[in-house]
This record gives structure tokens, sequence and C-alpha cells, in this order.
């Protein structure tokens, strides 16, 4: 789930709310290369409005056109994209790639559907949400983790959840090229220190006013409880000192969060492993320790470190999607 996604649901919440009817069109299917990929969500309000995304370029033109005139009839609806090369070339789409978009048209009746979904989202949770593709009648589910996207004749399922947070304990350059790459990537980033001279040097010079994180000045075990805690938080130690790492990695591992990862060398790793042991951190919560962070490319600049270690997370990610 993409914040870009829930701004999409409370957007169209909103509209809803407002006595809007508005469309929410959603990337079912995708063949071949596609812009965006399946699960993608747009919606479109009967006053022009659109917030999201399918193509970024011409598909979004093309569908809000068609719902404003009332080309497409019969709602739930599945339109098709790029399905020929003069379509292709019209859209903007890649050569040989089309894509299958969900068409549903909500009200106020659909409202209370909506506020349940986004609340299941600001509480940092997953929610199911079927559509019967012959009446449209949707209906939601609790769920704990992201399930695959399904499409049938008869109905679409798709998992909404809440965006992924990188907790970065130490703020440093390694921590700057996290940020800025995390931050396009998506994840919500927070960076904490307990040293304040570190944070505001972290602010004002390697990261700047303008960046997209935040800052908390704190103890990392504090700081871990509040954002380290759930299935969708990552932590990741980055300060080579003990005092801080090690109390951040105690309460990281003991949390049911998605990722618990820490910097350093082989045998920075192998002396950190002995100190949380007498520390009387268990061998179970130790498996759970990523050390050296990252997948082993050969990185050795804050920038190849910080591509190994989202490259790591984008591969468990997938996975835990997928499964």
């Amino acid at each position: 789930m993409h914040s870009l996604d829930h701004q999409v649901l409370a957007t169209l919440q909103g509209w809803i709310a407002d006595g809007h009817c508005a469309w929410l069109c959603t990337i079912v299917a995708t063949h071949g290369s596609s812009p965006r990929p399946a699960g993608s969500l747009m919606a479109c309000n009967q006053n022009g409005q659109v917030v999201g995304a399918l193509s970024g370029g011409c598909v979004e033109d093309d569908l809000v056109a068609k719902l404003l005139s009332g080309g497409t009839e019969g709602f739930p609806t599945l339109v098709e994209y790029g399905l020929n090369a003069e379509e292709n070339a019209r859209l903007g789409l890649p050569c040989g790639g089309y894509l299958t978009v969900l068409v549903e048209k909500l009200d106020v009746s659909n409202l209370n559907l909506l506020r349940a979904v986004n609340d299941r989202l600001e509480r940092r949770a997953c929610i199911e949400r079927s559509v019967d593709l012959e009446t449209g009648v949707s209906s939601l589910r609790q769920v704990t983790n992201f399930k695959p996207f399904y499409l049938s004749e008869e109905k679409w399922v798709q998992v909404y959840g809440p965006r992924y947070t990188l907790l970065l304990v130490g703020a440093g350059q390694i921590a700057g090229c996290l940020t800025q790459m995390g931050s396009l990537m998506d994840y919500r980033v927070v960076v904490t220190d307990p040293r304040a001279d570190k944070l505001d040097d972290f602010q004002t010079h390697i990261i700047g006013p303008e960046q997209a994180c935040e800052c908390v000045l704190g103890m990392p075990d504090d700081v871990v409880r509040q954002y380290g805690s759930d299935p969708f938080s990552i932590v990741i130690t980055l300060t080579h000192d003990p005092r801080i790492d090690d109390m951040a990695l105690m309460e990281a591992l003991t949390r049911d969060n998605l990722y618990v990862g820490a910097l350093g060398s082989l045998r920075t790793t192998e002396q950190r492993i002995a100190r949380l042991r007498q520390l009387d951190v268990t061998e179970a919560q130790l498996q759970r320790l990523h050390a050296p962070v990252g997948l082993s490319i050969g990185s050795k600049t804050a920038p190849e470190i910080a591509v190994s270690v989202l490259a790591e997370l984008t591969q468990l990610r997938r996975k835990r999607e997928r499964s």
C-alpha cells in the first residue's frame, strides 16, 4: 500500500461525504510493461477533480473524459487500454503493454465502507475488500497482512494496508542517503538520535529543511516502542555506538515489526550478538536480526549501502506480499 493510494481513498471519502458522485478506478491486471502495477488507484468526481494515477499520463485523461461524458455505462465495468499499437502510441503506454481497469461508481451508500477502510489504515492495519463484479456490492474483512490480488469473472479482491515506516537509529550520512532514497520509494522515514548535536547537524547539513522525514530526539528504546512496533515498521541501527544501537535492538527484537537490521562488519556483528546474549536477548530473537544489514553487493559508500539496504527490503516485501 502506498501513501498515494491511501490519499486516494481518504479524498474519495471526503468527496462522498460532501455529496459528490465519484468513481474509483483500480488497475486489476497488467500485461507486458505497465507504468503502474496492479492494485494502483485513481479517483475522479463529477466536477472532474482527480486524485491518484493509473499511468502518469493519457490513460487518466481518456478515462476521466469518458466518465464525465457518460461514455462508460453500467458499473462496475472493466476498461482495457493498450490493445493495439495505435492506442499505445496515443496513450503513451509501453510497446506491447496493456492494462485492465475496474471502474466503480460510488455515492453516499458507500460512505460507511470508505470510513471503515480509512479508519483501519489510520490504525496501521490491513483490510480486505471484495467487489462483486456483477452487482458492484463490496464487502470488507479484517486481515493481518497483505495478500495477493485476486481477479475472476465474478469478483475482485484487494488488500489495503498502511504505509511502511523506516525507523533509522543514528543521524549520519547513511541515514541521509536512506532518507532520500526511502522517501522516493514511499517509505515514511523517521530518523532518531539521542545526541541533540548529531540530530541538529543532520537536519541542517545532511538533509536540509525540505527533506521529507521526521526527526525525533529521544532514547532509542522509547522511539522504537513508538515508531517500530507494528508489522509495517522497519528498524535499522546505524550509529556504531553500542550504547545506542544495542538499546534500540534490545527493544526492536521483542516487537512485532517486519525487519530489524544493524550496520556493521562481520566482526562487529559477532561482537554485537555476543553483547546481546549477555543482555538476555534470546536466540529466537537474535534470529530476527539482519546483520550486516542489506544485500551483499560489495557496497562501501553511503549511497551504495543505502541501495543494498533498500534492495533487501524490497525483496522481503515482495516475498511477503506474494505469500
